[in-house]
């Protein structure tokens, strides 16, 4: 699994840890208080953890038209660290909406979205048949939402803008390279389509692979690879294991990682962090699934799991090596599984069984 630090924030001073909750929408009200009863079950591992519940989604759009209140946003600007639920945006165009969960990437400026994709070995001394970071640019590309739909004399034409700059290019870039460096295989593999967009594509590219000729000598252990997004994702299914550190524009960075969860037996297993240099926010990376919402069978583990990336990268790596274990030891045992896993267990359930093994 990930253990590495993004970046440690300092600790020592830290009395409390002081963490906002923004379930949000559909099962984000489910596994984000599953993800709150572990961290308050690691017990001095942490400082004592402090919840400040918040509101942010459709359903708060829909009460009081903003998605994401200021108080919202305010907030957490007071806080340590945060967890984000799921958010149910609609797949139509609705006036005055924007996606909460984009909107507090760019308020909160937390640039890279860093997944990582590990399967659990059957045997704990074994290594795991998938493990992979996807370390994802999450500002930019088709994400900034500058859309436009004209008239013509052939119908309605829309148009979007793809916006990649060197400065975003660069500091996620920099990011995979330093999360490579924490690992076995020190490799950095860019996902790019510059045989086509050989313009935006092309200087995300350029941009990442001249990152070690400007590090003075720190990146030189870390091998460096590309490959086509469309091969990537063909590839990523026939031989994952030759991916390590993942780099991507915002787009195919979303789509790999989700792809990505596939070869792990679920989304409800892949947790992932939204890093920026001064705060973070952990938030599973399946969506609100409003097919199951209220039955109580949503699987808490990436929320869980998310929670575990978000203490490692304020430096409490022992309470965060407790609660991979424990997760682990569930997993492994397979007697306590919701249904996305092929088990009949409820999101108590695994929560408790995890509970149990901490």
């Amino acid at each position: 699994m990930f253990c590495t630090p993004i970046r440690r924030m300092a600790t020592a001073a830290r009395q409390s840890l002081k963490v906002g909750l923004i379930p949000a929408d559909g099962i984000g009200k489910e596994v984000i208080p599953a993800a709150r009863r572990v961290l308050e079950a690691i017990g001095s591992d942490i400082p004592k953890p402090e919840f400040v519940p918040l509101l942010a989604g459709w359903e708060v759009f829909v009460r009081s038209g903003t998605a994401l209140p200021e108080e919202t946003v305010d907030a957490l600007r007071e806080c340590d660290a945060a967890l984000f639920g799921a958010v149910s945006s609609p797949t139509r165009r609705v006036t005055g909406y924007s996606s909460p969960i984009v909107a507090l990437r760019k308020e909160l400026d937390l640039y890279a979205n860093v997944r990582p994709v590990a399967s659990v070995a059957a045997n704990p001394e074994e290594k795991p048949a998938v493990d992979l970071v996807v370390v994802r640019e999450n500002t930019e590309c088709l994400y900034v939402k500058q859309e436009q739909l004209v008239p013509t004399e052939n119908g309605r034409e829309a148009r979007a803008t793809r916006l990649i700059t060197e400065r975003a290019s660069r500091r996620i870039g920099k990011m995979a390279f330093e999360i490579a460096l924490g690992r076995p295989r020190k490799q950095v593999t860019i996902i790019h389509k510059s045989n086509v967009l050989s313009v935006t594509d092309g200087l995300f590219r350029e941009t990442i692979r001249q990152i070690p000729f400007d590090s003075n000598g720190r990146y030189d252990s870390v091998k460096i690879e590309e490959q086509i997004v469309d091969s990537a994702v063909y590839r990523l299914f026939r031989e994952p294991q030759i991916y390590d550190v993942m780099v991507a524009p915002n787009l195919y960075g979303d789509i790999i990682s989700d792809a990505a969860a596939a070869l792990v037996g679920s989304l409800g297993l892949v947790p992932s962090v939204n890093a920026g240099d001064n705060f973070v926010m952990g938030e599973p990376v399946h969506g609100s699934a409003p097919d199951i919402e209220g039955k109580g069978i949503a699987n808490p583990i990436a929320a869980i799991r998310s929670a575990v990336l978000m203490l490692r990268h304020l430096g409490y790596t022992a309470g965060a090596d407790r609660i991979d274990r424990a997760v682990d030891q569930v997993i492994r045992e397979g007697q306590v599984l919701t249904p996305d896993l092929g088990g009949k267990s409820s999101t108590d359930d695994v929560l408790n069984a995890v509970l149990k093994k901490l």
